[in-house]
Protein backbone atom coordinates (compact mmCIF):
# COMPACT_ATOMS: atom_id res chain seq x y z
CA UNK A 1 0.00 0.00 0.00
CA UNK A 2 1.50 3.58 -0.63
CA UNK A 3 3.14 5.36 2.00
CA UNK A 4 2.39 9.12 1.94
CA UNK A 5 -0.74 10.87 3.15
CA UNK A 6 -1.81 13.32 6.07
CA UNK A 7 -3.44 11.69 9.13
CA UNK A 8 -6.91 12.79 10.11
CA UNK A 9 -7.77 13.10 13.48
CA UNK A 10 -11.36 12.21 14.49
CA UNK A 11 -12.46 13.13 17.65
CA UNK A 12 -13.76 9.55 20.11
CA UNK A 13 -17.48 11.21 20.85
CA UNK A 14 -19.86 9.56 23.07
CA UNK A 15 -21.79 9.31 19.85
CA UNK A 16 -19.53 7.21 17.86
CA UNK A 17 -19.02 4.89 20.58
CA UNK A 18 -22.37 4.16 21.18
CA UNK A 19 -22.72 3.28 17.91
CA UNK A 20 -19.87 0.79 17.45
CA UNK A 21 -21.24 -0.50 20.70
CA UNK A 22 -24.46 -0.83 19.08
CA UNK A 23 -23.06 -2.67 15.87
CA UNK A 24 -20.62 -5.27 18.01
CA UNK A 25 -24.17 -5.93 20.34
CA UNK A 26 -26.01 -6.59 16.30
CA UNK A 27 -23.04 -8.58 14.76
CA UNK A 28 -23.22 -11.05 18.19
CA UNK A 29 -26.58 -11.04 17.85
CA UNK A 30 -26.80 -11.97 13.96
CA UNK A 31 -24.23 -14.69 14.05
CA UNK A 32 -25.73 -16.55 17.68
CA UNK A 33 -28.77 -16.78 16.25
CA UNK A 34 -27.49 -17.72 12.56
CA UNK A 35 -26.48 -21.23 14.67
CA UNK A 36 -29.24 -21.47 17.42
CA UNK A 37 -31.21 -24.20 17.14
CA UNK A 38 -29.00 -26.17 14.45
CA UNK A 39 -25.84 -26.67 16.03
CA UNK A 40 -26.93 -30.30 17.13
CA UNK A 41 -28.15 -32.97 15.14
CA UNK A 42 -29.03 -30.38 12.28
CA UNK A 43 -26.41 -31.28 9.38
CA UNK A 44 -28.60 -30.29 6.57
CA UNK A 45 -28.07 -26.32 7.16
CA UNK A 46 -29.32 -24.00 4.37
CA UNK A 47 -27.20 -21.64 3.17
CA UNK A 48 -28.63 -18.29 4.44
CA UNK A 49 -28.07 -19.81 7.84
CA UNK A 50 -24.70 -19.35 7.24
CA UNK A 51 -22.86 -15.95 7.49
CA UNK A 52 -21.22 -15.42 4.09
CA UNK A 53 -18.05 -13.69 3.79
CA UNK A 54 -15.12 -13.02 1.98
CA UNK A 55 -11.67 -13.65 2.78
CA UNK A 56 -9.14 -10.54 3.05
CA UNK A 57 -6.89 -11.18 -0.04
CA UNK A 58 -4.22 -8.77 -1.18
CA UNK A 59 -4.20 -6.85 -4.03
CA UNK A 60 -7.84 -8.11 -4.67
CA UNK A 61 -10.35 -6.84 -1.82
CA UNK A 62 -10.11 -3.27 -2.86
CA UNK A 63 -13.35 -0.93 -3.44
CA UNK A 64 -13.32 -2.00 -7.15
CA UNK A 65 -13.63 -5.72 -6.63
CA UNK A 66 -15.96 -5.17 -3.49
CA UNK A 67 -18.28 -3.23 -5.74
CA UNK A 68 -18.13 -5.92 -8.61
CA UNK A 69 -18.78 -8.74 -5.91
CA UNK A 70 -22.26 -6.63 -4.66
CA UNK A 71 -22.93 -6.11 -8.63
CA UNK A 72 -23.34 -9.99 -9.41
CA UNK A 73 -25.45 -10.64 -6.29
CA UNK A 74 -22.90 -9.65 -3.30
CA UNK A 75 -22.15 -11.58 0.19
CA UNK A 76 -22.83 -10.89 4.03
CA UNK A 77 -19.49 -8.54 4.70
CA UNK A 78 -16.17 -8.64 2.68
CA UNK A 79 -13.28 -8.05 4.55
CA UNK A 80 -10.35 -5.17 3.30
CA UNK A 81 -6.57 -6.61 2.27
CA UNK A 82 -4.47 -6.66 5.32
CA UNK A 83 -3.93 -3.45 5.90
CA UNK A 84 -0.33 -2.52 8.23
CA UNK A 85 -1.65 -0.21 10.85
CA UNK A 86 1.65 2.36 10.96
CA UNK A 87 1.09 3.02 7.38
CA UNK A 88 -2.37 3.97 7.51
CA UNK A 89 -1.20 7.03 9.60
CA UNK A 90 0.24 7.77 5.86
CA UNK A 91 -2.34 6.67 3.42
CA UNK A 92 -3.96 9.80 1.20
CA UNK A 93 -7.87 10.19 2.51
CA UNK A 94 -8.83 9.18 -1.58
CA UNK A 95 -6.76 5.88 -1.35
CA UNK A 96 -7.75 2.74 -3.24
CA UNK A 97 -6.95 0.93 -0.01
CA UNK A 98 -9.24 2.58 1.91
CA UNK A 99 -11.99 4.28 0.36
CA UNK A 100 -15.35 3.05 0.68
CA UNK A 101 -18.22 3.20 -1.71
CA UNK A 102 -21.88 2.88 -1.15
CA UNK A 103 -21.84 -0.29 -3.29
CA UNK A 104 -19.52 -1.97 -1.48
CA UNK A 105 -21.90 -4.32 1.04
CA UNK A 106 -20.31 -4.14 4.73
CA UNK A 107 -16.68 -3.70 5.27
CA UNK A 108 -14.64 -5.22 7.50
CA UNK A 109 -11.23 -3.77 7.88
CA UNK A 110 -8.55 -6.07 8.79
CA UNK A 111 -5.67 -4.34 10.94
CA UNK A 112 -1.81 -5.63 10.68
CA UNK A 113 -0.55 -5.10 14.21
CA UNK A 114 2.70 -5.88 15.98
CA UNK A 115 2.42 -4.27 18.96
CA UNK A 116 -0.10 -2.21 20.96
CA UNK A 117 1.77 1.40 20.04
CA UNK A 118 -0.14 3.89 18.12
CA UNK A 119 -3.57 1.18 18.24
CA UNK A 120 -5.41 4.70 18.74
CA UNK A 121 -4.85 6.98 15.89
CA UNK A 122 -4.66 3.83 13.87
CA UNK A 123 -8.46 3.35 15.04
CA UNK A 124 -9.05 6.77 14.89
CA UNK A 125 -7.67 7.22 11.24
CA UNK A 126 -10.41 4.18 9.53
CA UNK A 127 -13.62 5.80 11.78
CA UNK A 128 -14.00 8.30 8.73
CA UNK A 129 -14.44 5.06 6.62
CA UNK A 130 -17.21 3.89 9.01
CA UNK A 131 -16.35 0.35 8.85
CA UNK A 132 -18.81 -2.38 9.70
CA UNK A 133 -16.00 -3.78 12.27
CA UNK A 134 -12.41 -4.45 12.95
CA UNK A 135 -10.82 -7.27 12.39
CA UNK A 136 -7.19 -8.60 13.55
CA UNK A 137 -4.85 -10.60 11.46
CA UNK A 138 -2.76 -13.42 13.39
CA UNK A 139 -3.10 -15.90 10.88
CA UNK A 140 -1.00 -14.51 7.57
CA UNK A 141 2.26 -17.04 7.24
CA UNK A 142 4.35 -15.18 5.22
CA UNK A 143 7.76 -14.76 5.95
CA UNK A 144 7.59 -10.77 5.74
CA UNK A 145 4.83 -10.79 8.13
CA UNK A 146 6.28 -12.72 10.72
CA UNK A 147 9.33 -11.24 10.31
CA UNK A 148 7.70 -7.93 11.56
CA UNK A 149 6.02 -9.91 14.37
CA UNK A 150 2.46 -9.65 12.75
CA UNK A 151 0.05 -12.48 11.78
CA UNK A 152 0.32 -15.76 12.85
CA UNK A 153 3.78 -14.68 14.70
CA UNK A 154 1.63 -12.59 16.90
CA UNK A 155 -0.80 -15.61 17.89
CA UNK A 156 2.11 -17.36 19.31
CA UNK A 157 3.35 -14.54 21.63
CA UNK A 158 0.41 -14.67 24.01
CA UNK A 159 1.66 -11.58 26.31
CA UNK A 160 1.74 -9.38 22.73
CA UNK A 161 -1.13 -10.34 21.32
CA UNK A 162 -3.43 -9.78 24.92
CA UNK A 163 -1.63 -6.60 24.96
CA UNK A 164 -2.50 -5.78 21.58
CA UNK A 165 -6.37 -7.09 21.99
CA UNK A 166 -7.51 -4.97 25.01
CA UNK A 167 -5.86 -2.11 23.31
CA UNK A 168 -8.12 -2.51 20.61
CA UNK A 169 -10.82 -3.21 22.77
CA UNK A 170 -9.88 -0.17 24.85
CA UNK A 171 -10.36 2.27 21.43
CA UNK A 172 -12.71 0.52 19.75
CA UNK A 173 -16.08 -0.81 20.94
CA UNK A 174 -18.09 -2.01 17.35
CA UNK A 175 -17.61 -5.36 15.93
CA UNK A 176 -14.86 -6.84 16.71
CA UNK A 177 -12.74 -10.48 15.04
CA UNK A 178 -9.93 -12.11 14.99
CA UNK A 179 -8.40 -13.78 12.04
CA UNK A 180 -6.46 -16.93 12.98
CA UNK A 181 -5.22 -20.94 12.12
CA UNK A 182 -4.25 -23.49 14.57
CA UNK A 183 -0.99 -22.52 15.64
CA UNK A 184 2.73 -22.63 14.48
CA UNK A 185 2.63 -26.16 13.20
CA UNK A 186 1.38 -29.34 14.27
CA UNK A 187 4.01 -30.44 17.26
CA UNK A 188 2.99 -32.04 20.71
CA UNK A 189 1.07 -29.68 22.77
CA UNK A 190 -0.60 -27.86 20.18
CA UNK A 191 -3.95 -28.15 21.18
CA UNK A 192 -2.88 -26.65 24.74
CA UNK A 193 -1.59 -23.90 23.34
CA UNK A 194 -4.44 -22.91 20.77
CA UNK A 195 -7.12 -23.48 23.80
CA UNK A 196 -4.99 -20.89 25.38
CA UNK A 197 -5.16 -18.04 22.61
CA UNK A 198 -9.19 -19.09 22.46
CA UNK A 199 -9.33 -18.05 26.53
CA UNK A 200 -7.39 -15.28 25.86
CA UNK A 201 -9.12 -14.05 23.02
CA UNK A 202 -12.55 -14.43 24.22
CA UNK A 203 -11.34 -12.62 27.60
CA UNK A 204 -10.14 -9.43 25.64
CA UNK A 205 -13.61 -8.80 24.63
CA UNK A 206 -13.57 -10.11 20.71
CA UNK A 207 -16.58 -10.78 19.35
CA UNK A 208 -16.04 -13.48 16.44
CA UNK A 209 -13.71 -15.52 15.20
CA UNK A 210 -12.45 -16.80 11.96
CA UNK A 211 -10.17 -19.71 11.59
CA UNK A 212 -7.96 -21.12 8.32
CA UNK A 213 -8.30 -24.83 9.29
CA UNK A 214 -4.07 -24.84 8.89
CA UNK A 215 -1.32 -24.44 10.57
CA UNK A 216 0.85 -21.81 9.96
CA UNK A 217 3.57 -24.26 8.57
CA UNK A 218 1.06 -25.52 6.01
CA UNK A 219 0.68 -21.83 4.14
CA UNK A 220 -2.11 -23.31 1.60
CA UNK A 221 -0.23 -26.76 0.31
CA UNK A 222 -1.85 -28.98 2.76
CA UNK A 223 -5.75 -29.37 2.60
CA UNK A 224 -7.83 -27.73 5.76
CA UNK A 225 -8.60 -29.45 8.59
CA UNK A 226 -12.39 -29.22 8.53
CA UNK A 227 -12.86 -31.80 10.86
CA UNK A 228 -11.57 -29.99 13.51
CA UNK A 229 -14.13 -27.94 13.39
CA UNK A 230 -16.60 -29.05 15.58
CA UNK A 231 -13.96 -28.95 17.81
CA UNK A 232 -13.14 -25.68 17.52
CA UNK A 233 -16.83 -24.06 17.46
CA UNK A 234 -17.25 -25.84 20.68
CA UNK A 235 -14.19 -24.62 22.40
CA UNK A 236 -13.99 -21.29 21.18
CA UNK A 237 -17.06 -19.30 23.30
CA UNK A 238 -17.80 -17.05 20.33
CA UNK A 239 -19.28 -17.18 17.07
CA UNK A 240 -16.70 -19.35 14.33
CA UNK A 241 -16.17 -18.22 10.70
CA UNK A 242 -14.63 -21.05 8.78
CA UNK A 243 -12.30 -20.00 6.22
CA UNK A 244 -9.99 -22.68 4.36
CA UNK A 245 -10.55 -25.12 0.87
CA UNK A 246 -14.17 -23.73 0.91
CA UNK A 247 -15.83 -23.14 -3.08
CA UNK A 248 -19.25 -23.08 -2.33
CA UNK A 249 -22.36 -25.70 -1.25
CA UNK A 250 -21.13 -28.57 -2.39
CA UNK A 251 -17.76 -28.29 0.52
CA UNK A 252 -20.72 -28.23 2.81
CA UNK A 253 -22.92 -30.97 1.35
CA UNK A 254 -20.03 -33.20 1.11
CA UNK A 255 -19.61 -32.93 5.36
CA UNK A 256 -22.15 -31.32 6.54
CA UNK A 257 -21.94 -32.39 10.24
CA UNK A 258 -18.78 -30.76 10.45
CA UNK A 259 -20.01 -27.03 9.73
CA UNK A 260 -22.87 -27.62 11.25
CA UNK A 261 -22.17 -25.75 14.64
CA UNK A 262 -20.10 -22.76 12.19
CA UNK A 263 -21.93 -18.52 12.57
CA UNK A 264 -20.34 -18.75 8.58
CA UNK A 265 -18.13 -19.56 5.92
CA UNK A 266 -15.60 -17.17 4.08
CA UNK A 267 -14.43 -18.09 1.11
CA UNK A 268 -10.95 -16.99 -0.55
CA UNK A 269 -9.99 -17.87 -3.61
CA UNK A 270 -13.33 -18.77 -5.04
CA UNK A 271 -14.59 -15.92 -4.82
CA UNK A 272 -11.95 -14.28 -7.07
CA UNK A 273 -12.16 -16.59 -9.94
CA UNK A 274 -15.52 -17.09 -9.99
CA UNK A 275 -17.26 -13.36 -7.60
CA UNK A 276 -21.09 -14.90 -8.60
CA UNK A 277 -20.64 -17.60 -6.26
CA UNK A 278 -22.65 -16.41 -3.64
CA UNK A 279 -25.46 -15.45 -6.21
CA UNK A 280 -25.28 -18.92 -7.11
CA UNK A 281 -25.23 -20.41 -3.83
CA UNK A 282 -28.22 -18.84 -2.88
CA UNK A 283 -30.06 -18.16 -5.93
CA UNK A 284 -30.43 -20.84 -7.55
CA UNK A 285 -27.77 -23.68 -7.46
CA UNK A 286 -27.21 -26.06 -10.76
CA UNK A 287 -30.42 -24.27 -12.36
CA UNK A 288 -28.06 -20.34 -11.53
CA UNK A 289 -27.27 -19.20 -14.91
CA UNK A 290 -23.77 -17.90 -14.94
CA UNK A 291 -23.00 -14.13 -16.18
CA UNK A 292 -21.09 -13.60 -19.37
CA UNK A 293 -17.30 -13.99 -18.31
CA UNK A 294 -15.74 -11.61 -20.54
CA UNK A 295 -18.47 -8.91 -19.73
CA UNK A 296 -17.43 -9.74 -15.84
CA UNK A 297 -13.43 -9.46 -16.58
CA UNK A 298 -13.95 -5.83 -18.39
CA UNK A 299 -16.21 -4.59 -15.77
CA UNK A 300 -13.52 -5.64 -12.84
CA UNK A 301 -11.05 -3.64 -15.20
CA UNK A 302 -13.55 -0.52 -15.89
CA UNK A 303 -13.55 -0.55 -11.70
CA UNK A 304 -10.20 -0.62 -11.15
CA UNK A 305 -8.79 2.24 -13.22
CA UNK A 306 -12.00 3.89 -11.82
CA UNK A 307 -10.12 3.85 -8.46
CA UNK A 308 -6.69 3.79 -9.11
CA UNK A 309 -4.08 5.95 -10.80
CA UNK A 310 -3.19 4.63 -14.07
CA UNK A 311 0.53 3.85 -12.95
CA UNK A 312 -1.08 2.01 -10.28
CA UNK A 313 -3.62 -0.02 -12.22
CA UNK A 314 -1.61 -2.84 -13.60
CA UNK A 315 -1.06 -4.67 -10.62
CA UNK A 316 -4.68 -5.37 -9.42
CA UNK A 317 -5.80 -6.04 -12.72
CA UNK A 318 -3.07 -8.68 -13.57
CA UNK A 319 -3.52 -10.47 -10.33
CA UNK A 320 -7.00 -10.56 -10.79
CA UNK A 321 -6.87 -11.84 -14.71
CA UNK A 322 -4.41 -14.96 -13.68
CA UNK A 323 -6.79 -16.28 -11.30
CA UNK A 324 -10.03 -15.42 -13.64
CA UNK A 325 -8.12 -17.49 -16.37
CA UNK A 326 -8.97 -20.60 -13.98
CA UNK A 327 -12.42 -20.32 -15.42
CA UNK A 328 -11.26 -21.43 -18.62
CA UNK A 329 -10.37 -25.13 -19.86
CA UNK A 330 -6.73 -23.74 -21.39
CA UNK A 331 -7.04 -21.09 -18.54
CA UNK A 332 -2.82 -21.65 -18.12
CA UNK A 333 -2.74 -20.20 -21.85
CA UNK A 334 -4.10 -16.78 -20.79
CA UNK A 335 -2.29 -17.15 -17.34
CA UNK A 336 1.24 -17.13 -18.95
CA UNK A 337 0.53 -14.59 -21.26
CA UNK A 338 -1.11 -12.42 -18.63
CA UNK A 339 1.72 -13.15 -16.01
CA UNK A 340 4.37 -11.30 -18.34
CA UNK A 341 2.81 -9.02 -19.89
CA UNK A 342 5.21 -5.85 -19.22
CA UNK A 343 1.97 -3.05 -18.92
CA UNK A 344 -1.61 -2.61 -19.11
CA UNK A 345 -2.14 -2.24 -22.28
CA UNK A 346 -0.68 -4.93 -23.13
CA UNK A 347 -2.41 -7.36 -21.17
CA UNK A 348 -5.74 -5.50 -21.64
CA UNK A 349 -4.74 -6.66 -25.49
CA UNK A 350 -3.51 -9.62 -24.43
CA UNK A 351 -6.80 -10.91 -22.85
CA UNK A 352 -9.43 -9.24 -25.15
CA UNK A 353 -7.58 -11.97 -28.08
CA UNK A 354 -8.02 -14.74 -26.02
CA UNK A 355 -11.58 -14.35 -25.44
CA UNK A 356 -12.15 -13.03 -28.72
CA UNK A 357 -11.77 -17.28 -29.41
CA UNK A 358 -14.93 -18.10 -27.11
CA UNK A 359 -12.83 -19.89 -25.01
CA UNK A 360 -14.15 -23.35 -23.47
CA UNK A 361 -15.42 -22.84 -19.59
CA UNK A 362 -13.88 -25.26 -16.92
CA UNK A 363 -16.80 -27.06 -15.41
CA UNK A 364 -14.52 -26.64 -11.80
CA UNK A 365 -11.78 -24.19 -12.07
CA UNK A 366 -8.25 -25.38 -10.16
CA UNK A 367 -7.27 -23.61 -7.02
CA UNK A 368 -3.83 -25.36 -7.72
CA UNK A 369 -1.43 -22.81 -9.07
CA UNK A 370 -0.42 -23.06 -13.00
Amino acid sequence: MADCCATIDVPLSAQKHEGEKRMAREMSSHESNSTGGVTQGCPGRAADKFVLAVAPMAGITHSAFRRLLTELGGCDQIYTEMLAGTALLGERPDSPYLKRHPGDGKVIYQLLLRDANRIEPIVDRLRSCLPDGLDLNCACPAARVRRVGGGSDLFDDAPRLEAVLRELRRVWTGPLSVKVRLGRDSSDGWREAFLDRLRLIRDCGVNSLSINLRFAADRLTRPARHELLPWVCAEAGVPVTANGDITGPETVAAHPERFAACAGLMLGRMAVVRPWVFAAWRGGGADYAAPDLAGVWRRLVTLVREDFEPEKAFRPIRLFTCWYSRNFAFGNTLFGRVCYAPDLETLLARTEAFLAKNPAVADNPSMRDF
